[in-house]
């Protein structure tokens, strides 16, 4: 029996973007969910179910899932303990007039397993987060100024400093600076030129902190009168329970945590030192939802499991092998100055330079388009969950064996875009 072509295994997620962009800018609310990262006209596009480390599309394809809703699902999808945390709570309530006693339980377990956390608040999704941490930078050392490195939301005191900042003002543009993430000096100069409330940036994201780095980085916010915040949205508990702070030894002032703390509910904490968090009082730093029980249920949950669990080994043991194994294959097939899988094996990231004929776009294109054909959902990651089993791995490995070649072989030949059976990626921004 013929196979099946892309374009029409997708043919109900086709149809279904086109009537959800009538009442929905992009079809999806969120970029990253959107069309715009997946090859045009033959991927798949809304999801019907997923469980474990799969996710079956609305035209009832199955697919290993290597993005695992952006880095939130770290233990797979419907699991059971935190299911069950769930279900047990929604019995008793959602959200309520008084604060919940699971408020004083999750920040326990922050507390325990966090450098910096001393005190904790909690919010709704990442940027809420950072922009509570700015804003308490600011209330603390009176100035207006920031510094940072990475990605940290869609809020205005950080998107405006990047390409996307229509409709942010101009004058809130200017009041952060970027600096270059491994470059002391890049970061000294802001520090030097202006007078910055805080030094906020992700410890580490696919590039790998130089020796004295992120202490340098702590040194010299401190000696220019900034607090010192870590973004670990996404290091959080992925690289480590209690953070990337945890694996490389350096403590910040404040640091602000989602995604993997629950498994996929919508939390985030700001947490920090209780000299600085006790001015949370007086900010504004207030939601209807921030205290929502469900989503605290899970994240208890969630950091249950990987304190008796071996969450953390499994996905950097099973990351390791499929990164060792795809940069294997990209070695010989001597590509290496095109492609390769960097960071660390839970979180890793495909670095794509092009070459003279093909941009990056059209090579992630290639092959994702390729993994999609194998049942495979990657969007130029390797986002490792706790219940990617052995045969994920395996069949994983096995669709890599035969796209690696494949790929060198159409680069060489000059035939990639006749490959292709839909159009290009959408480049949205690059901000790491």
């Amino acid at each position: 029996m013929k196979e099946k072509s892309l374009r029409s295994r997708a043919q109900k997620s086709s149809a279904f973007l086109k009537k959800a962009q009538r009442i929905i800018p992009l079809g999806s609310q969120m970029f990253s969910r959107s069309y715009m990262q997946w090859i045009k006209g033959v991927a798949p596009l809304y999801v019907k179910n997923a469980k474990g480390a799969h996710l079956w599309d609305i035209d009832g394809n199955e697919y290993i899932d290597y993005i695992n809703s952006l880095l939130a699902v770290i233990l797979g999808y419907q699991y059971p303990a935190v299911d069950k945390a769930i279900s047990a709570q929604m019995k008793k309530g959602i959200s309520f007039s008084l604060s919940s006693t699971l408020e004083y339980d999750l920040s326990q377990l922050l507390i325990k397993h966090i450098p910096s956390a001393e005190m904790v608040r909690f919010a709704k999704n990442g940027s809420d987060a950072t922009t509570g941490a700015i804003r308490l930078a600011r209330a603390v050392t009176g100035r207006d100024h920031v510094a940072a490195c990475g990605y940290h939301g869609w809020h205005d005191w950080y998107i405006g400093a990047t390409t996307r900042n229509l409709g942010v003002p101009g004058t809130v543009c200017k009041m952060t600076h970027l600096f270059k993430y491994n470059d002391l000096d890049s970061l000294e100069k802001i520090l030097k030129r202006y007078k910055c409330a805080a030094v906020i940036m992700e410890p580490m994201n696919y590039i790998e902190p130089e020796t004295g780095f992120l202490e340098g980085a702590k040194r010299l916010a401190h000696k220019y009168g900034a607090l010192f915040i870590f973004d670990e949205i996404i290091t959080g508990f992925r690289f480590h329970i209690g953070g990337a702070q945890k694996l490389f030894g350096v403590t910040p002032d404040l640091s602000t945590f989602g995604k993997s703390m629950s498994n996929g509910m919508p939390i985030s904490a700001l947490v920090g030192k209780r000299e600085y968090m006790e001015k949370v009082k007086d900010i504004f730093y207030s939601f209807t939802f921030s205290s929502e029980t469900l989503s605290i249920a899970a994240a208890i949950a969630t950091i249950k499991e990987m304190e008796t669990k071996p969450v953390t080994k499994t996905i950097w043991t099973n990351g390791a092998r499929l990164q060792g194994t795809v940069n294997a294959l990209i070695e010989k097939e001597n590509m290496e100055e095109t492609l390769s899988v960097v960071g660390k094996p839970c979180w890793q990231v495909f670095s794509i330079k092009g070459t003279k004929k093909y941009s990056p776009l059209h090579i992630k294109t290639y092959i994702q388009q390729e993994l999609l054909r194998r049942n495979i959902l990657w969007y130029g990651q390797h986002n490792m969950s706790y219940s990617h089993t052995k045969k994920d791995l395996d069949k994983t490995i096995v669709a890599y064996k035969e796209i690696i070649p494949l790929l060198g072989e159409v680069i060489r030949r000059n035939r990639l875009e006749q490959k292709l059976e839909g159009g290009l990626i959408s480049d949205i921004f690059k901000v790491r």
